[in-house]
């Protein structure tokens, strides 16, 4: 058997028109995962991986190299006393500092979680707040081995802002030595590096839009939209300029932005030299239009270029599901997952990609613990090889006669268009675009550079994901002033008044309470998995699964809503599903902490005893389940369910995590997630 990992680095293009970074995640990646990620590999001697890096990364990663706090609004902010910042500024500044996962980053530093439940704060107290935020996302390796991290953590309080001066020194010295620690690592064959599109594009969507109604007829397609083939040559082209000016060796594959195909774009990569791709089993199924799961497990050819289908589970077992599990307890997981694809292929080709930097938040130790057991058992796994992208061309292909368009997503693009946003969106690029070539011919070659250098970024796959209700983010009205600043910035440029649609925000009203209402009122519903009476479940917390909010995405399983709420005895929970398929599922784990409560209940109507509490279920209309409170201690606990099937999880409840609930019934805070 073959294993190849491919993690996937990226950031969309966080730069206004000033070239000034609005937001400063790239920064905050940086010091976490950019380098640890490749680090905690090479611990490992012969196990091996693809590193994916995209080119608005390599761009803006060489901006914190020197003086980052002049290409990056927020560390401009951060590094002043705070006494002189506005009241505007200091908002948005506290906003971020409290942007850091609470579980995994807040909480192992007590001082800083005790600065996050404030609201105000005096100037020394924001300046604690604000190193103790940088030093949360500083990853295990300058953990280990900065003298200043180390001490900065020891001492968690009373900081000074020289502090933050030689904090923001050591930082931006580590960053600048990345890519020369890839480099090293490509040639001592440990790694091998690979790129996307420029911008990060759906390259499908730009060459023919048509696309989306070919992957879903039911897309809600863009008003008389157009077609991109210039823009898609100059994305994968200016990619390939950027990487050899990076790395010194122009790349051999891509990781197509999101994993998105057609036969189109495939041709376009070939025609530029791009030797190998990898994208999503989703694909292959439509491809060749059956599910059969043993089929991702071989490499293949189209049009003379190489094909790896990822592993959607394997891939979203490390990505969402054991982030929740021991690490030692997960990569053994792991190891028995490749065992049931080896029992029935030995000659399988596994392909792992997930994203390489927003999983690990929620990971203890940014997942340092995880990767060193699973690597670790890898490295002494006879009947395994770990082998990169580059390697598998090498080995004998099955050819592919046809190639059906779509994502990672479903096998289709409505991720990225059909909601109203993100249509919109798509509608006012092209209005841009229109005006554009209209006065192309009036414009100098400089100005032309420039435009067109607008109209890649705006073609992003990022903004078109933030659209639409099936993802959220605090920071969604940023994201949306800053792809339509690029259009307006276009308009600028041919020096005519921009269209006063382009004001007017894409996103309206956006909040948690699209998919996510907290219980009101007690209930006490009858568990019968019948719905009975709307009433019963008034005044409930509802979680909208289909609407979850992630910086990642995933296969969601077959329960589309959680209804929850309690009264004086109990905590009640209705799951509402495509029932066939809940159905066809084996059981539903229930985790609860900090209690160490602990089980598996199957689907029948039963009553059962998990570590003393009193469960109730039923499953005929949905599912519900009712668990005894009289064991528990008035306060919080954390709840979440896996569902699962012949051994596998198929699906993480709620999406986002657990739910924290006060079990002593205390309306006036609350539950909240």
């Amino acid at each position: 058997m073959k294993l190849s990992f491919m993690w996937h680095m990226h950031q969309p293009d966080y730069r206004d028109a000033t070239g000034i970074m609005q937001m400063p995640w790239v920064f905050l990646h940086a010091i976490k995962d950019y380098y640890d990620m490749p680090w905690m590999l090479s611990k490992h001697s012969g196990v091996k991986a693809t590193f994916n890096i995209t080119p608005p990364l390599m761009q803006q990663l060489k901006l914190y190299y020197d003086k980052p706090q002049e290409n990056d609004k927020f560390l401009e902010l951060w590094l002043k006393n705070p006494s002189y910042l506005d009241e505007d500024d200091r908002n948005w500044v506290i906003k971020i500092c409290k942007s850091s996962n609470y579980e995994t980053m807040v909480v192992p530093f007590e001082r800083y979680k005790e600065l996050y439940i404030q609201e105000h704060f005096n100037n020394d107290e924001l300046i604690e707040l604000e190193i103790l935020f940088m030093l949360s996302w500083c990853g295990i390796y300058l953990q280990e081995n900065s003298d200043l991290v180390k001490r900065l953590i020891k001492k968690q309080k009373d900081y000074d802002l020289e502090e933050k001066f030689l904090l923001l020194n050591e930082l931006s010295i580590f960053i600048s030595g990345i890519f020369d620690y890839y480099l090293k690592l490509k040639k001592e064959g440990v790694i091998m590096i690979s790129t996307t599109p420029l911008n990060h594009p759906i390259l499908p969507l730009l060459m023919d839009m048509g696309n989306a109604r070919i992957a879903n007829p039911a897309t809600n397609m863009p008003k008389e939209y157009i077609n991109l083939e210039e823009d898609a040559l100059m994305q994968v082209k200016k990619a390939q300029e950027l990487f050899y000016d990076t790395f010194g060796f122009m790349p051999e594959g891509f990781w197509p932005a999101e994993g998105a195909v057609d036969e189109k774009s495939i041709e376009l990569l070939r025609f530029c030299g791009v030797k190998w791709i990898a994208t999503d089993e989703e694909i292959l199924f439509k491809s060749l239009n059956s599910n059969n799961r043993a089929d991702i497990y071989f490499p293949y050819s189209y049009n003379d270029v190489c094909i790896g289908f990822r592993d959607h589970n394997l891939s979203d077992l490390i990505g969402f599901t054991y982030r929740h599990s021991d690490s030692y307890e997960a990569s053994s997981n792991f190891i028995s997952e490749l065992q049931k694809i080896r029992d029935v292929n030995p000659d399988a080709v596994v392909f792992v990609i997930l994203d390489g930097e927003n999983a690990w938040e929620f990971f203890k130790k940014n997942g340092f613990n995880f990767f060193n057991s699973l690597y670790e058992k890898l490295k002494n796994l006879p009947w395994c090889e770990t082998i990169t992208m580059e390697e598998i061309c090498g080995l004998s292909l099955k050819k592919l006669s046809r190639l059906a368009p779509g994502s990672w997503i479903h096998g289709e693009f409505n991720t990225w268009v059909g909601h109203r946003e993100k249509t919109r969106a798509w509608e006012l690029l092209y209005l841009t675009k229109r005006d554009y070539e209209h006065h192309k011919e009036s414009l100098d070659k400089e100005v032309i550079e420039k435009i067109n250098e607008h109209f890649l970024i705006a073609e992003c796959s990022d903004w078109f994901w933030w659209y639409g209700d099936d993802h959220y983010s605090e920071f969604g009205e940023e994201f949306d002033e800053l792809f339509r600043s690029h259009l307006i910035n276009i308009y600028n440029l041919i020096n005519i008044t921009p269209p006063s649609d382009l004001f007017i925000p894409v996103i309206k009203n956006k909040s948690a309470q699209s998919f996510w209402l907290k219980p009101q009122s007690d209930i006490s519903p009858v568990i019968n998995g019948k719905h009975d009476s709307f009433f019963e479940w008034i005044g409930c917390g509802v979680v909208d699964e289909s609407k979850i909010f992630s910086t990642m995405d995933k296969q969601r399983g077959p329960i589309k809503r959680i209804l929850y709420g309690q009264d004086d005895e109990k905590l009640y929970f209705a799951f509402e599903a495509k029932m066939k398929e809940l159905c066809g599922s084996d059981l539903i784990e229930i985790i609860i902490d900090p209690i160490n409560v602990r089980g598996k209940v199957g689907f029948e109507t039963q009553k059962v005893f998990l570590d003393g509490l009193e469960v109730n279920v039923a499953c005929k209309d949905q599912l519900e389940i009712s668990i005894d409170k009289s064991k528990m201690k008035n306060g919080e606990i954390h709840i979440r369910f896996e569902l699962e099937k012949e051994g596998s999880v198929i699906q993480t409840l709620p999406g986002f995590g657990e739910l924290k609930i006060d079990v002593g019934n205390d309306y006036s805070h609350n539950w909240f997630v």
